[in-house]
């Protein structure tokens, strides 16, 4: 019995480890899940969305694994990102924190801000009115406007909703960026409500270099205002949504 009994102990630690890899494997190279703390990706993503992001869309490189460890540099399998693509990276400023920004611009774009419309290479973005925004996800109402961008069929003329306060804020007019190689240029979908590559300044975002890119967000699987635990706080029509 008691030999019975002492398997039986090895048997659920085997489990327990092997599970613990399962997940660290799963987490390392397939899908690993964010949470949402900020506005600036209103409307596409609300504060308390929480979504899978995949792995391995881009490739893998330190920061794929956990604690960064500096195993090598660059990426492994490589891949690179779409414009439009809503991507979580590493903030350039300290390889730590992690950020989420639409990728709008890739090696040697040059993008540019007037008056509030995105260009890219020259070209603008379209962009077509759709009502308002007015939840940022915290149950704080917001007033502004909303937008539907469609990227230049030369650069994949994928379909995007943005939030504009007004065409005159902070980063609305901007000098034409050059994006190095190497490096991608990436905005928030709530434009004036976003540090991003706009933002050269310490606090900012500037160019992202590849090596940066954890994975491109995919579904929201779960959702809620306010306390997670309050099922009457559940966004129940964002389970499941397709990040565009």
């Amino acid at each position: 019995m008691a030999k019975r009994k002492g398997g039986g102990w090895l048997e659920t630690v085997k489990t327990v480890v092997y599970a613990g890899l399962i997940a660290i494997g799963i987490r390392t190279f397939l899908f690993e899940p964010f949470n949402i703390p900020s506005s600036s990706m209103v409307p596409t993503l609300l504060v308390g969305d929480y979504l899978f992001v995949s792995k391995f869309s881009y490739g893998y490189s330190r920061y794929s694994l956990p604690f960064s460890p500096p195993l090598w540099s660059g990426r492994i399998l490589s891949a690179m990102p779409e414009r439009g693509d809503v991507a979580v990276f590493r903030w350039p400023r300290d390889n730590a924190t992690d950020y989420i920004k639409r990728i709008v611009g890739l090696p040697g774009d040059r993008i540019q801000v007037i008056g509030g419309v995105l260009y890219i290479n020259g070209e603008a973005v379209r962009r077509e009115s759709a009502g308002v925004c007015d939840d940022d996800g915290t149950g704080v109402r917001i007033r502004s406007r909303r937008y539907i961008e469609t990227l230049p069929a030369s650069a994949g003329g994928r379909r995007h909703a943005i939030c504009e306060f007004s065409d005159t804020e902070r980063f609305d007019n901007t000098e034409e960026f050059r994006v190095p190689p190497g490096h991608v240029f990436a905005m928030g979908d709530n434009r004036d409500n976003s540090s991003d590559s706009r933002d050269f300044s310490p606090a900012g975002v500037g160019y992202i270099p590849i090596e940066n890119l954890i994975g491109r967000a995919e579904i929201i699987f779960f959702s809620h205002e306010g306390t997670a635990f309050n099922p009457l706080n559940w966004r129940l029509g964002r389970f499941l949504n397709m990040v565009r």
